[in-house]
């Protein structure tokens, strides 16, 4: 998942009325680097249907599709990556689960990267970079400078998570950030297939240049 772009993040939770489903189609059909799905409260048959509906979509653009949290709907889905948190499964027991299927570990500062990094974690992400309304308690903001001081000490490939709009996209991509991650600002977009072309675009990302109608009613 050697990727440059938008990090597409889809969380049932965020994407109103047009649903999950709806969204990730357009954020596809925009263009993004990576697409995960991220729910936090709902069963595991729920988050497992839709992990493998939406592992679908994306198998057909071509996409990388990641699970958050959940090695273990992760491989029933078969999901092409894992995302960890700083509270979940340590690598080495994902790993027991997923075996050899790329995994990434979101961390608040660049001594939590660092034992990313040495546990094993294929990807690294760092956040949040600025104030975010996608998380009940988000951590501390790290601020760009702290992403630079990350982006010019891993070799591992680093997401940018936190608070990032098309605004801000370029300074998290010229900050050394490989992707950026986005929820807000794609699942709460009036048209999310536009919104994920421009960030794509913003964070690096090659835009397909038949990706211009949006495909969602707003």
């Amino acid at each position: 998942m050697q990727r440059r772009g938008l990090y597409a993040i889809v969380d049932p939770a965020a994407c109103g009325a047009c649903g999950p489903l709806v969204v990730a189609e357009a954020i596809l059909a925009g263009g993004c680097a990576i697409l995960q799905l991220r729910w936090k409260d709902a069963s595991d048959r729920d988050q497992l249907a839709l992990a493998r509906a939406l592992q679908r979509l994306c198998a057909r653009s071509g996409t990388p599709f990641v699970v958050n949290d959940r090695p273990d709907l992760a491989r029933l889905a078969r999901a092409d990556g894992l995302h960890l948190g700083q509270d979940d499964l340590t690598i080495e027991d994902a790993r027991a689960i997923v075996g050899s299927m790329p995994i990434g570990r979101s961390c608040h500062s660049l001594a939590e990267l660092a034992r990313a990094r040495a546990e094993g974690a294929d990807l690294l992400a760092l956040g949040p970079i600025f104030a975010t309304a996608s998380k009940e308690r988000p951590d501390p903001t790290v601020g760009l400078e702290t992403l630079r001081l990350a982006a010019r000490s891993t070799d591992r490939p680093l997401v940018a998570i936190g608070g990032i709009d098309a605004t801000r996209a370029p300074l998290v991509a010229e900050a050394g950030a490989v992707l950026g991650a986005v929820i807000g600002a794609l699942c709460r977009a009036d048209d999310p297939q536009a919104a994920a072309r421009a960030l794509h675009a913003a964070l690096g990302g090659a835009v397909a240049p038949d990706a211009a109608e949006s495909r969602v009613p707003t």
